[in-house]
């Protein structure tokens, strides 16, 4: 039987967050979440499912570091979608400082998949200074750097198409991604909990499966119980939408991530690690019959 920990979880309102938040909940961890928004839906949900709710923002130090007094580990992470690369930057290197103020034992630093890299991506270059600070604070630490989410299928700009029988990416359909489930991020983050010294200054990236969006397309109309059919966006249009996710799918399909998967599923044999077809077969895809605005 493994110890049972404090651990303060940000961003557990949100996808990632919340996975670890229930991850660590279920292996009867002390989880205390921080949000700017204690009165949310998903604070709630935290709260029901045994979480501690405690209120702060990355980017006050005081709020970090007085929730962090006295748990054993720290998750933490950023959301360059809603600050900003700059803002995400900043606020990470301020709550990792908060975290050695208050005496955590183990901060787990979630980053992205080859961040390490310079790939030129704005959202992978910001969490690199964060790294590298973390690193650098004199206190036990670990790097969780996922590759992109199997969710991101169902994600607010996917699943229009989806339900229209397309699965659309800015890929070609041949090139290989790797991905990982939510869930996976949360079992493994919990995996680094638990091992703790075990892992103390190491970096993993982290992924359970790679395939095509042709290979996808027939694994989700095998679940979904009707046909999807890939359908490549033009890279033009998506840098319409985001400069930032353009040089991203350019990058993907130039380089990709390169997270040793087998090495991951032997070394971290606790963890579930969902292939594509476990993710799909196991989603609740009623979703889709959902009107828009319920998704």
């Amino acid at each position: 039987m493994s110890t049972k920990r404090g651990v303060l979880v940000t961003g557990a309102t949100g996808q990632q967050g919340g996975a670890v938040a229930r991850a660590l909940l279920s292996k009867g961890h002390h989880v205390k979440a921080l949000t700017r928004k204690p009165e949310s839906d998903a604070a709630r949900q935290l709260v029901s499912a045994g979480a501690e709710v405690v209120t702060g923002d990355l980017g006050d130090a005081a709020s970090v570091s007085n929730a962090a007094r006295g748990v054993e580990a720290m998750f933490l992470m950023g959301n360059s979608y809603e600050a900003g690369v700059e803002e995400e930057t900043r606020q990470g290197i301020i709550a990792a400082e908060a975290a050695k103020t208050a005496g955590v034992g183990h901060l787990i630093y979630s980053s992205v998949a080859d961040a390490d890299k310079k790939t030129g991506i704005p959202h992978f270059d910001s969490k690199s200074p964060v790294e590298k600070h973390v690193a650098g604070l004199g206190i036990p630490y670990t790097i969780s750097a996922p590759v992109a989410f199997m969710e991101n299928i169902v994600a607010p700009w996917s699943i229009g198409a989806l339900r229209q029988g397309i699965q659309a990416f800015a890929l070609p359909p041949k090139r290989v991604l790797q991905l990982v489930a939510l869930a996976d991020i949360g079992a493994f983050v919990t995996a680094l909990v638990e091992r703790r010294e075990r892992v103390f200054g190491k970096r993993f990236d982290i992924a359970g499966d790679e395939l095509s969006g042709e290979e996808q397309a027939k694994i989700l109309s095998h679940a979904i119980g009707r046909a999807i059919t890939y359908q490549e966006i033009p890279i033009a249009a998506a840098r319409q939408q985001s400069a930032d996710a353009a040089l991203m799918f350019e990058w993907f399909d130039r380089v990709g991530y390169d997270a040793d998967i087998a090495a991951l599923r032997k070394e971290f044999s606790e963890v579930r690690w969902h292939g594509f077809a476990d993710w799909a077969r196991e989603f609740d895809w009623s979703v889709l019959e959902r009107p828009a605005s319920a998704a």
